[in-house]
Formats: C-alpha cells, sequence, structure tokens
C-alpha cells in the first residue's frame, strides 16, 4: 500500500515570528488553505503541531465502497475519483435533479470523515454551484487549484434535503513530478523547540517521506553541522530540504552562537565541539583541555549547574576536563556549557531514539457483519508511537471513535465493534522503523424469513401494518410497487431487533399495491399484496363559503371536483331540474378518473345559481350542491361633489355605484385635471376606502376637475363624470401689526397694516370683533403676539409716567361682537359705544372668497377710558430756521402735535392773531395745517403756534419770509474815464425783495447802436471800472441789481456818456492805496440749538469768514473731538459741517466751533438733544413725530 506522505513545505515558518516569515528565494510557502487543511486532518494527541499525517493515496477496491452500491436517493451524478500531477488542477462535479424538490439542497464536501472544506476555500480551493432552469438541474462543482502532493486522499460528497441524505466518495491521487531525496535517519533529530529548556523532544516526521515500501540501504553519516559552517548563507535553506530539517532557524541560531565562540579562548587550549550525537540509552564523552590547570572549571545544562552524580562522571587528566553522561534519554538533549573563570564555551547534544521495528506484522482478518473484529501487531520497543491506516487514511481514535486501540506492552491491538461491510478495507500500521498491512473482509451470515408479510385488505382511511421477522439483525428498506419508500408524518418504519414493520396512517387509495420489505446487503425480498377499498365522495375543500364559487364575466371557468371511490363511481351534474348531458353546449360536465369538471365557457350573469353534482358506485352514492357566483367590474360612481376649497385643496365627496359588480368595492382612484386640459393625473396609488377625499397641491386661483373610479376584486370602474370646475382658493394670513390708535371715554381707535400673504381671492375687507375682559371668549392668557411694536397704555402726568389701570372689569357679554355690520377696506376702525372704564379685547379678521382669515388679537386689555396727554408740538426740522419762498408761491405746512383729549390749537403773527381771510388754517386732531395759495410779501413775518390741553400748553415759532425781485440801483454815475476805462458807482436799491441783495449786472451800450451788452456778471461791490472800450466811441451803461429771486425787473441808467478820446490825449494812471483784506474770525451764521433722532444722521452747521484762512476745531462740552469715526468735520467756502453718524441719546451734549488765525479767534457753539423713538414712548423724553407723520402710523412701523 501507498505510504503516507509529510508535507514537504513545512520549514521553520510555523514556529518564526511574523517579521521573519517571509519566504526566501525558492522557498515553497504553503497557502492558507493547504495550512488549514493539515493541521486539520492529521493531528494526533503527544505529537507535534508540525507533524502532519495526510490522508493516503490508496484507491479503495470497487466492492468496498458502500455508499456507491446502493442506489442514489438524490444524486443524478456523483463525482469521480481522478489523479493528477502536482501543480495541475481537476474538477469534481456532482448533479442533483431539482424536479421533486420545493427548495434547494444543501451540498458539503468533505476530506476524509468529517473536515468540511467550506472553511478551506482560497487560492487553491474554489466551490461553485449552478441551477438550469430548462432541465431543473443543480449542478456543484468542486474546483482544486494546482494540487501538491498532500492534497491526495479520500474526500466525500454529501448532499442533505429535508430528511433526505445522500452521499458519495472518491479519491484524488497526485503524483510527484520528480523523485524524492533519500532519507537520512537524523531528521529524527528535529526539534519542535529552539533551544528551550523543554528542547529535546522527538519529531517522527521525517520518517513518513514518501519512499518505496522496499528498505533502501543507509546512507553513509554525514555531519550537518560542519556541512553548515562550511557552506554559503544562501546555500542554508537547500541543506536544510536536502537533510530534511525542519528546525531549521534554530539550528542556525546555534551556528551563530557557535561561530561567534570559535573565537581563540586565554582560559581553554581546546574547547568543547559544536555538537555531540549519541543513541538513547548511550554514553557520551565532553572534553575541554585548559590552558591553566588551577583554573576553577563549572558545568552546566541548560543554565543549570551539572553536580557529581551516578548519571554525571566528572574526570581530570592533566589539563584535559572530562564529563561523561551515562544512560542518556531524550531529557538529556540540552545545550551544555563549561566556565573556566570568565569565559566559556558550549555545545549541543542531540539524543536520538532508535527506530522502533515492528517485529509481528498484521494478517488478513475475516469477519461476520456485526461481530467483534481485532487486528493485533507486535513491535519492538514498549509503549512506541503507532499510527493505524484504513485504505492509507489514518483512523481517528479520539474517544467519539468506533476504533479502539489496546497497547499491551510491544502489542498493539485495533479492535472494531459491531464490524459493518464497509470496515471492508486494507488495515495498515506504521512505526519510526517499519510498517505492516492487512485486509479484513466483513461478510454476510446467511439470512432466514422467520415470518413473512401477510396480504391485507383495508378500508380507506384505516391503518395499514405489515410486519415481518428475519433471522438477523439488519437494516432494511421498504418498497411499494418498486418504488423505495421514505419514512414521513403518516409512513412510519421501526426495527427492533429482528422484527421490521411498516404502519401507514390513514390509509389512503394511492397505498394500494404491492409491498416487499427488503434486508440490506441481502439480495432477498419479501413481498405482500394490500387493497384498498372506498365508497365514493365529493371533496369540496377547496371551495369557498358555502361552496361558492366566484367567476368574473365573459371568462372561462373550469371547476374541477376531486372525487374518490373504489370501483371508480359514475358522475352526474344538473342545475334545477334540468341535467346536463350535452358535451358540446356552453355550460357541460367533464368527467376523469379522479375529478369532474364543470366548465362554463364565457360566463355570464345570468349563469349563476346553484349547481348539483351526484357520485354513484356499488359502495354507494354521495352529492354535494355547487354555488356559482359571476362577478364583473362595478359601475362607475355618480360625478363627486366638492364641498370646500382651499389654497392648494379641496375636499370632494362621492356616492358608491349602484351596482358593485357582485364583488365588494375595494376602494377607488382619484384623478383630476385643469379644466382647459385634456390630461387626467391620477392623485392617489393606494385605494381609498371613504368616499371623502382632500386632493392637494393644487395652483391657487386654476379652475380643476376630479373624477372618481370605484374598484373591487375583478378590477377598476370607468370614470365617473368629472365634478363642477372649481378654483382653489386660500383665505389670507391674518392682519400684522394690530395696535392702539386713540382712545375716548366711549370709543377706541384701532389700526393695522393688510395681511402679509393675501393670495389670488384678493382681500375684499375686514371684519373687527371685540370682547370684555373676562368673558369666556376672553383670552385667558396675554394672547397673540404681535409681530409689530405694541401699543403701551401709559400716559405722561405729572412729569412721570403713570401706567394705565389694569383692574379686570366683569364682562358684559359670553360672546365676540362685531363692531363692523359691513366689511371696512380702511386699515383703521373706531369702536363705538363702549361703556367708560370696561377693558376690552380687540381682534381683527381679513376676509375674501375663501372665507376669514385667523383673528390678529391685541394682546393687551385696552380701558375705555380718556387718558390726557400732554400737548406737544411736532415741529419739523426744516421749519426751525427761516422758511422762505418767493412770492406767488403756495404755502403749505403741517406742524405735527400731540395732545388729548380735544387739543386746541391758535396762530398768531408777529403778536396778531392771524387773519383767516388771508391765511388758511385747518386744525385735526394730530396735526395743524397753515395754507397761502399764493404768497405775499405782506405775509412775511413770525408766526406764533400754541397747543393747549385744559391747562397744558406748548408753544413754537416759525419765521416766514416771502421774497421777489429787487428793485434797481437807485443811482449810477461815471467818476472818471481814461484811455479805454471808465470808472462807475451807485447806490444799491431802495427795494431788496425782502432778501439780501447777491451781486450786479452791468451792461453796457454805444450811443449809435443803443445796442445793451453785459459786461459784467454777480458783481457785489457798488463801484466798478469798466474796461477795453473802444477809442472813439461813446457809451451809455446800466445796471441790474440781483438777489435769491433773480435779477430786478428794471435796470438804473447813467445819465451822462463817456467819450472814449482818440490818440494824443495823455492819460494819467490814477494812483489808488493797496487794500488790506487780512481780518481775525468771525462767524457770520452761528450754530443753533438743535435736537436729533437717534440712529438718524445728525448736522452742525455754521459759516465763518478770515485772513488768512482760519483753522477749525471742533469740541463736545469743551473737550476737542479728535480721530473718532462717529465724526466727520467738512470746511467748503467758509461753511463749516459737523456730521454725527447714527447719534446715540450719548451723543446728546455741548458742541462748539472754533476758528483761530494770526489776527485772533472766534467761537460759537450749540446744544444737541438726542431722542429715541421706543414703541410710541420717548426714552428719554417725549415721542417724536417726523414731517409728514401724524403720530407713529402703522405704515411706518
Amino acid at each position: 500500500m501507498p505510504e503516507p506522505t509529510k508535507k514537504a513545505d513545512e520549514t521553520e515558518a510555523e514556529n518564526a515570528p511574523a517579521s521573519e516569515n517571509k519566504p526566501q528565494e525558492g522557498e515553497n510557502v504553503p497557502a492558507k488553505d493547504e495550512d488549514d487543511t493539515s493541521q486539520a486532518d492529521g493531528n494526533q494527541p503527544g505529537e507535534r503541531k508540525d507533524s502532519v499525517w495526510s490522508m493516503g493515496d490508496g484507491v479503495p477496491e470497487e466492492g468496498e465502497k458502500p455508499d456507491n452500491s446502493q442506489k442514489s436517493v438524490l444524486f443524478i451524478e456523483k463525482p469521480k475519483g481522478g489523479s493528477i500531477s502536482v501543480g495541475q488542477n481537476i474538477t469534481f462535479v456532482a448533479k442533483v435533479e431539482a424536479q421533486d424538490l420545493l427548495r434547494k439542497p444543501t451540498v458539503k464536501w468533505f476530506k476524509g470523515k468529517w473536515m468540511d472544506l467550506a472553511s478551506k476555500v482560497g487560492k487553491h480551493l474554489q466551490l461553485k454551484e449552478t441551477f438550469e432552469r430548462l432541465t431543473k438541474m443543480y449542478t456543484f462543482e468542486m474546483h482544486i487549484i494546482k494540487a501538491k502532493e498532500n492534497y491526495g486522499g479520500n474526500y466525500r460528497c454529501e448532499v442533505t434535503y429535508k430528511d433526505k441524505v445522500d452521499t458519495c466518495s472518491f479519491d484524488l491521487e497526485v503524483h510527484e513530478t520528480s523523485s524524492a531525496p533519500s532519507i537520512d535517519i537524523r531528521s529524527a533529530f528535529k526539534r519542535s523547540g529552539e533551544g528551550q529548556e523543554d528542547a529535546g523532544e522527538l519529531d517522527f516526521s521525517g520518517l513518513l517521506k514518501r519512499r518505496e515500501v522496499k528498505q533502501e540501504p543507509e546512507e553513509p553519516d554525514i555531519d550537518v553541522w560542519e556541512l553548515l559552517k562550511n557552506s554559503n548563507p544562501n546555500d542554508y535553506e537547500k541543506i536544510a530540504f536536502q537533510y530534511g530539517i525542519t528546525d531549521l532557524r534554530g539550528m542556525l541560531k546555534r551556528l551563530k552562537r557557535t561561530r561567534r565562540e570559535e573565537k581563540k579562548s586565554a582560559a581553554f587550549a581546546k574547547i568543547l565541539d559544536p555538537a555531540y550525537q549519541v543513541d538513547k540509552g548511550g554514553r557520551v564523552r565532553f572534553v575541554v583541555e585548559l590552558a591553566d590547570p588551577t583554573v576553577e572549571l563549572k558545568w552546566y545544562k541548560n543554565g543549570q549547574e551539572i553536580r557529581p552524580s551516578g548519571k554525571y562522571i566528572f574526570e581530570h587528566k592533566g589539563n584535559e576536563r572530562i564529563l561523561f553522561i551515562n544512560n542518556c534519554m531524550l531529557t538529556d538533549d540540552a545545550r551544555y556549557h563549561v566556565t573556566a573563570g570568565t569565559e566559556k564555551c558550549s555545545t549541543e547534544l542531540f539524543v536520538r531514539e532508535p527506530p522502533v521495528m515492528v517485529t509481528k506484522g498484521l494478517e488478513d482478518t475475516n469477519g461476520y457483519i456485526g461481530d467483534k473484529v481485532e487486528l493485533s501487531v507486535e513491535v519492538s520497543e514498549d509503549d512506541a508511537n503507532v499510527k493505524w491506516f484504513k485504505n492509507g487514511v489514518e483512523l481517528p481514535l479520539d474517544s467519539k471513535s468506533r476504533y479502539k486501540v489496546k497497547i499491551e506492552g510491544k502489542k498493539h491491538t485495533l479492535i472494531i465493534d459491531e464490524a459493518t461491510k464497509g470496515d471492508n478495507a486494507t488495515y495498515s500500521v506504521m512505526t519510526t522503523g517499519g510498517q505492516s498491512a492487512a485486509k479484513l473482509k466483513v461478510d454476510l451470515r446467511p439470512l432466514k424469513i422467520m415470518q413473512p408479510l401477510e396480504d391485507q385488505t383495508v378500508r380507506l382511511g384505516k391503518e395499514l401494518s405489515l410486519k415481518c421477522e428475519i433471522s438477523e439483525n439488519l437494516e432494511g428498506k421498504w418498497y411499494k410497487n418498486g418504488q423505495l419508500l421514505q419514512p414521513s408524518d403518516r409512513i412510519k418504519m421501526y426495527h427492533k431487533g429482528r422484527i421490521h414493520r411498516l404502519i401507514i396512517d390513514s390509509s389512503l387509495v394511492d397505498d394500494d399495491g404491492e409491498y416487499m420489505f427488503v434486508p440490506e446487503a441481502y439480495n432477498i425480498s419479501i413481498p405482500c399484496k394490500v387493497h384498498i377499498i372506498d365508497p365514493p365522495k365529493i371533496h369540496l375543500d377547496g371551495l369557498g363559503e358555502n361552496n361558492t364559487v366566484t367567476v368574473v364575466a365573459g371568462t372561462k371557468l373550469r371547476l374541477e371536483i376531486p372525487i374518490s371511490g373504489e370501483p371508480p363511481p359514475k358522475v352526474m351534474w344538473s342545475r334545477g331540474d334540468k341535467w346536463l348531458m350535452d358535451s358540446a353546449s356552453r355550460i357541460r360536465a367533464e368527467n376523469y378518473p379522479d375529478s369532474s369538471c364543470l366548465v362554463i365557457d364565457s360566463a355570464e350573469r345570468d349563469d349563476s345559481g346553484t349547481y348539483r353534482i351526484m357520485l354513484k358506485n356499488e359502495a354507494g352514492e354521495d352529492t354535494a350542491h355547487v354555488n356559482i357566483k359571476v362577478v364583473d367590474i362595478p359601475d362607475p360612481p355618480l360625478a363627486p361633489d366638492v364641498i370646500e376649497v382651499g389654497e392648494d385643496w379641496c375636499i370632494m365627496t362621492w356616492e358608491p355605484p349602484v351596482y358593485d359588480g357582485g364583488s365588494p368595492i375595494l376602494g377607488y382612484y382619484i384623478e383630476r385635471k385643469k379644466k382647459q386640459s385634456s390630461r387626467w393625473m391620477r392623485l392617489n396609488f393606494d385605494l381609498i376606502k371613504e368616499t371623502t377625499f382632500e386632493p392637494k397641491k393644487m395652483i391657487e386661483g386654476v379652475a380643476y376637475e376630479v373624477r372618481v373610479f370605484a374598484v373591487n376584486a375583478i378590477g377598476t370602474s370607468k370614470p365617473s363624470m368629472p365634478s363642477k370646475p372649481f378654483v382653489p382658493l386660500a383665505v389670507t394670513s391674518p392682519p400684522t401689526c394690530l395696535a392702539v390708535d386713540s382712545v375716548t371715554d366711549t370709543t377706541v381707535t384701532m389700526k393695522w397694516r393688510p395681511p402679509d400673504q393675501i393670495g389670488a381671492a384678493g382681500l375684499d375687507g375686514y371684519v373687527i370683533e371685540y370682547c370684555f375682559e373676562g368673558s369666556p371668549q376672553a383670552p385667558t392668557t396675554e394672547g397673540e403676539g404681535n409681530t409689530c411694536t405694541q401699543e403701551i397704555n401709559s400716559v405722561e402726568a405729572d412729569g412721570g409716567l403713570v401706567q394705565t389701570e389694569d383692574k379686570t372689569a366683569k364682562p358684559t357679554s359670553e360672546e365676540w361682537i362685531v363692531a363692523n355690520p359691513d366689511l371696512t377696506d380702511k386699515t383703521k376702525f373706531t369702536i363705538t359705544g363702549l361703556p367708560t372704564g370696561a377693558k376690552i379685547f380687540v381682534r381683527v379678521k381679513a376676509v375674501n372668497k375663501a372665507g376669514s382669515s385667523d383673528p390678529r388679537m391685541h394682546p393687551q386689555p385696552i380701558l375705555v377710558k380718556e387718558v390726557i396727554e400732554p400737548p406737544k408740538i411736532r415741529l419739523p426740522r426744516h421749519l426751525k430756521q427761516t422758511y422762505i419762498r418767493r412770492v406767488g408761491e403756495a404755502v403749505n405746512l403741517v406742524i405735527p402735535f400731540q395732545g388729548r383729549p380735544r387739543a386746541k390749537i391758535s396762530w398768531k403773527k408777529n403778536g396778531a392773531h392771524v387773519d383767516k381771510n388771508q391765511i388758511n388754517i385747518r386744525n385735526s386732531e394730530n396735526d395743524t395745517i397753515i395754507f397761502i395759495r399764493k404768497a405775499e410779501r405782506i405775509h412775511s413775518g413770525k408766526y406764533d403756534m400754541k397747543v393747549k390741553v385744559e391747562n397744558l400748553v406748548d408753544k413754537a415759532t416759525i419765521d416766514i419770509q416771502i421774497v421777489d425781485r429787487p428793485g434797481p440801483p437807485q443811482v449810477v454815475s461815471i467818476v472818471d474815464v481814461w484811455g479805454e476805462n471808465a470808472a462807475l458807482e451807485w447806490k444799491p436799491p431802495k427795494d431788496d425783495g425782502n432778501a439780501n441783495i447777491t451781486g450786479y449786472t452791468i451792461q453796457k451800450a454805444d450811443k449809435k447802436s443803443m445796442e445793451w451788452f453785459t459786461v459784467i456778471e454777480h458783481y457785489h461791490r457798488t463801484s466798478a471800472t469798466i474796461t477795453e472800450l473802444i477809442i472813439g466811441n461813446e457809451y451809455y451803461f446800466r445796471i441790474f441789481s440781483e438777489n435769491m429771486c433773480g435779477l430786478s425787473q428794471d435796470a438804473t441808467m447813467t445819465t451822462e456818456s463817456a467819450v472814449i478820446a482818440k490818440d494824443g490825449k495823455v492819460y494819467k494812471n490814477p494812483v489808488y492805496e493797496d487794500f488790506n483784506f487780512t481780518e481775525p474770525p468771525m462767524f457770520t451764521q452761528p450754530l443753533i440749538n438743535t435736537y436729533a433722532v437717534s440712529g438718524y444722521n445728525a448736522t452742525l452747521n455754521c459759516s465763518v469768514r478770515g485772513n488768512p484762512k482760519p483753522k477749525i476745531t471742533w469740541m463736545k462740552n469743551k473737550i476737542i473731538i479728535a480721530n473718532d469715526p462717529r465724526y466727520r468735520m467738512f470746511s467748503n467756502q467758509g461753511v463749516c459741517t459737523l456730521e454725527i453718524r447714527k447719534p446715540s441719546p450719548y451723543d446728546g451734549a455741548t458742541y462748539t466751533c472754533k476758528a483761530v488765525n494770526s489776527l485772533g479767534e472766534a467761537e460759537v457753539e450749540c446744544k444737541l438733544e438726542v431722542k429715541v423713538i421706543y414703541h410710541g414712548v420717548i426714552t428719554p423724553g417725549e415721542p417724536i413725530f417726523l414731517a409728514g407723520q401724524k403720530q407713529l402710523h402703522s405704515k411706518d412701523f
């Protein structure tokens, strides 16, 4: 028989750290699946981890395969064994038919008896499965890629489906591509450790190389140490492989230490050899020679000092020191070193165990199935390590194995309890020095039938019991009509000793037939016959309630009714009193051995009714009724009604269809479309059970139509008629910024802003409602939040803020009261008829075609009581300076003020009452207007305004200046004429037009043509010199005066003319004194006290003149303003401006403008007050109303 093989690629990689596990050139490193397979297959108790016994390559004989000798239960094609060379690929295929399988069977691949190959899938092993739908065939494949020598052995494929199991064994042979190297017995001394204290355990895996059975002569001993020391390090792997050394890394470490110790020693004249080798039980001699014999010498074993004993003997011969070790055992395999003073030398001792020989081999043995079989062998050593094989596969000898080994000294016995035919095989035993093999043949005993099966007649539904007895305790199989029977819930098979029983619960007609029992492994059958009788019966279990069958109109009904009876009964169908006998009719019956069919072609609604089936045979009769129900799709529902619409939604309802098609309505589908479109869109994909639906996501203002489909189990009805067109409209959002405008003893005036969102329906108006505090409808908390500034009920009285009373009044109404029966389109409304002292809540709703919006409620109750508000005139900024208008222009001044109740306004001009015939004055609650249609100069003056509320008064003064064109200068005279020049002088006009004279325009005219030409414009002085006159001409001059309204209407002309003399006349230039233009700084326009509104930029202006140009400095509270980004200072043509960016109340102060030049200095100052508008209340100070405002209008919130 072939010998077991050892993995050829086991190196020190298993014991080395990961960092040293990198494969070298030429090294055969196993893949992950190879290592796992090897370790799983061969480990025995007491063996080294890297000692692996692979499965043998022997192929069992055909008669020794009990799994293949029987008929397969599931396999259609079994995997077959094969033979390949190392490095080749092979595929094993198994096929299972899925014709009668409800689900995919489970397939497992094994190597040997138990190792599942599914966990070994990887580089060298792949599993694949496919399914062919046409042939209904499962194909399972196992691919072995680049096979190695240890892949050979026995494999097994097992398929499982429910309670059925089928298995098949096959073999794989892997041949070497070249002959293996010869084996040196020294390989028995390989180590599993690396020089540890427990080193010395023997490893026999080196003896398990593949070799011929014929014993080869031993090669002469070779000193591997000397060979390694004298070789190139690149050849270490080759030498280790050649001489079967697996612990190469440990040997290299020792060799390295040996080389380090080869240096010359001062203490030792001769050191220990690098290694010693001795047989087990032998004697070894260690010799060193000392340079100085007086030096103390100590011997150590694995670092432990050795003491003289019967085992260890010390001897001195001159300078030689000798250590004898008697009766060497495996525990003496260790590292030894000797110390002499501070120096030491070391060596390795290898103890080899002699091979165990087979002294008495196995003998061929015969036995019977079920008997106990023993195979014995004797070896040369007691308690030797012996391995047992079956067909080349090592036998598992653990506690769960059915194989047991008994060891009696040198005798080893393999015991097989209750032998089976599967135990037919070649058994072999292997030791380190030999092997033996023998064949075991297990035969069957002669079989006798003690009790045969008996023929039986059984009534349908009763229990069928078959019993037989044979002479041997064997398994067997039951067959019916030649088909193998499998146990199930109904079919039960019992085997107790020599008795076999088959019991079938609730026998069926199919149980009628010939039965036989076949004992396992015997070509004997025990037959009998079983006959089943049964009266006729109609099986209506598959029909619905009340045996009702539903068929869709227009389809074909083929109702198959299972029937039973023995002998087969006669079948007749009828409807009412009419028998269905015509086989060519649209409604007909078709009869079969085990069923009867009622056929209705193209079912109609009138085919609904009760049909009768009757069975009759010799055993009796049976009758049943079947109800046929023809169903159809439902009628379409009526047109839906849209009962409510919103911004992008509506609510629609409809009535169920009149006829449901004979099947309950399962639900409805809804579709919609735009009125102008023809494309319908489905709104729901899940059926709606109710008759109400809310379509959404429509476009506001667009007309839509909707329709409905009814659905039953048969299908979907035709669509209903479209609904009437409707347009989605949404109510507006609530009004915003609801605030109190004014309160009297009986009225409350509210104001608000329009809603933020109005929508396509527009805005029809507002509804104002109120309720008294304490009523059931009154808010119990502060109510809704107002997004705008809330009105604060406070008044200023006696120099302080007084909080309005907050006493809760008893409600006089239990409902919200509508203040305006008709909608109002204004954003301001006065609620009248309120009791004085009551507190009310007010809310406002916006109304459009879609309805009323959510209400906007004032957050605080409002006290109906007039509050005294001190008068305060809010004089616009532009009226704080002189208000200038031209004659003929309109004057329209609006001056807002505050003050309640019933503020009284009076006007005076220059201390006298205003003439209302010349000046129109119109007063309102919040402002007063002074209007002059065509202003005249007589309207100029100071106007005093006074606002009085009871005893409180506020005053303001407005300076109005009406300007007109000035009159002409008074007198124009020619002072002197010389050369081409003429000197003129004149006096200012008597009438300056109520405005400063800004300049003069001078014109000249030749006496001959009297055409006037402008010589000088915008001239400021009252004397001028006209130059570049033409000699020989005579000129007249005239002058127009000019102010902010323009040139005077007339001009003053010189009474005399200026004659420009011709050549020859000597002109004497006049002598002029230089004019001194220097002057100290002087402010021509001072700063004016003013105030600013917080958050709005403010400016302070003044004008200054001086020569040289003065330096301007601004100060705040006498502190110079410098490098402050909030202040900007400008100076243009003598106008000085200080701009304060967004002032705060802290910017209120006294501001000073100072001008300095070399002739002197001047300064002006003013006071600036900064006020804050906050929720309609000035903090600090009083409310501020800008020009054009009446109060804090809601539109400015």
